[in-house]
């Protein structure tokens, strides 16, 4: 059964962010005093008296500016199809301004249950002037305090009200995004710079524009995650802030960014790692893929702009992406053009075989099998593996216990034997050393 969609809607700066975070109950909405903070839909999940419910934090409706904000506006503006309740929120202590009467304009006319918030209102002395916003045409005001939770109690049970009976519900369509992704669904992140194409890569792959994509970097403040049916079943993409140098995030947006980005890819089965073919392989692309080797999960390098790299530096964009990304291994390299499309169609089969290798499990017979022949063609100098097992999975682990030390050449040069058997790709693996076992 599909739960109950509500929507947090209104202009920039009002406290949108801070009321899902007083109602989720944790601050898992970036909350900062600057304009425009939130810029993607952001589906969360919450409870009120036993019903539960999910929740959309929007970007805020500006009456005019850039390209940027008339995409944000846009996002704001589909949310309210897939809402049973919309909360509209205004600033008490402004009044009404242009923006707020652009935006209940746009939401009167949507057709689901309004109810309208006048936020910041933190004592009795502000009551009275919540009712100017009755001006909005959108009925009595609801006034609270989203920071110190004045008045949401009886906001919230005013909207549990206003829920839709389960009768009423459509069913929910296998593989969409509001669907409770199953704990055995591939968790895929995308991780970059600012400003490569991950955005736009992560609205070709779903099909559709999903996340805002403009040229703008940092566009992306929250991560993402969508479901997506594909030919091999569903697979979870999350869409990550880009991550810039420490010197950067150190305070604010950027820092709550870069952490939602490092936690995406801790949860990860895969990353995805967008590199600007027209640049090649930074610094900062090197310090990304370290963290995607510390992590654990396999990687798959995405070269996006391909097609904008003129054709006699393409061997040289190559070699730096071998230097600079060498600890990445074997990590697949696929040259894509995400504004187009080209070569996208090769990512799901690389994700396929990156999944399979990183959940594969070799039976202890076929271990032992491999790494005997393994040493019959060539012996470790004083020492001898006298048994293997796998541990672990994900990644898959593995435990040599030997009757002395082995030199770091000959793990390794047994890690790539294994690999070559038993086809784990590029997916990471670990060698133990136990001395004296077995």
């Amino acid at each position: 059964m599909t739960e109950p969609m509500v929507v947090i809607a209104g202009r920039p700066n009002v406290g949108k962010s801070s009321l899902v975070n007083r109602i989720v109950g944790s601050r898992a909405a970036v909350v900062e005093e600057e304009q425009g903070v939130t810029r993607d839909r952001k589906v969360l999940t919450a409870e009120w008296s036993g019903v539960p419910f999910s929740i959309m934090d929007t970007g805020g409706w500006l009456a005019a500016g850039d390209v940027l904000e008339a995409k944000v506006s846009e996002q704001a503006e589909r949310a309210l199809a897939e809402a049973d309740v919309v909360l509209m929120v205004v600033d008490v202590t402004t009044g009404v301004t242009e923006e707020d009467l652009a935006a209940a304009k746009v939401i009167r006319r949507a057709g689901p249950p309004v109810r309208l918030v006048v936020n910041k209102v933190d004592d009795a002395n502000r009551e009275a002037a919540a009712w100017e916003f009755v001006s909005l045409g959108l009925g009595d005001p609801y006034p609270v305090s989203a920071v110190h939770g004045r008045g949401t109690g009886d906001l919230l049970d005013e909207v549990v009200r206003l829920f839709p009976s389960a009768a009423e519900e459509e069913p929910l369509v296998p593989g969409s995004a509001e669907e409770t992704t199953d704990p055995g669904t591939p968790r895929v992140a995308i991780i970059g710079r600012p400003n490569v194409g991950k955005s736009t890569l992560f609205n070709q792959l779903l099909g559709k524009e999903r996340s805002i994509v403009h040229d703008m970097p940092g566009t992306t403040r929250d991560a993402i995650d969508t479901v997506v049916e594909t030919p091999d079943g569903p697979v979870c993409f999350i869409d990550t802030a880009g991550l810039r140098r420490p010197s950067k995030t150190d305070r604010g947006t950027e820092q709550h960014s870069t952490m939602r980005a490092l936690r995406a890819l801790e949860r990860a089965d895969v990353a995805i790692l967008v590199i600007d073919a027209t640049i090649g392989a930074s610094h900062q692309d090197q310090r990304l893929a370290e963290r995607i080797g510390v992590s654990g999960c396999p990687a798959i390098v995405a070269l996006n702009k391909w097609d904008q790299v003129p054709t006699d530096q393409r061997d040289d964009v190559l070699a730096g992406v071998g230097d600079r990304l060498a600890f990445l291994g074997s990590a697949p390299v696929l040259k894509i053009s995400a504004l187009s499309g080209k070569g996208v169609h090769r990512i799901l089969p690389a994700l396929r075989d990156s999944v399979e290798a990183y959940h594969q499990r070799v039976s202890t017979g076929a271990l032992n099998r491999a790494v005997q022949e393994l040493q019959s063609r060539q012996a470790a100098p004083r020492a001898r593996i006298r048994y293997i097992v796998q541990g672990a999975i994900d990644p898959p682990t593995f435990t040599l216990f030997t009757n002395g030390r082995l030199p770091p050449t000959y793990i390794r040069y047994i890690e790539r034997g294994l690999r070559e058997k038993f086809e784990f790709g590029a997916t990471p693996m670990k060698l133990r050393v136990r001395i004296g076992g077995k």
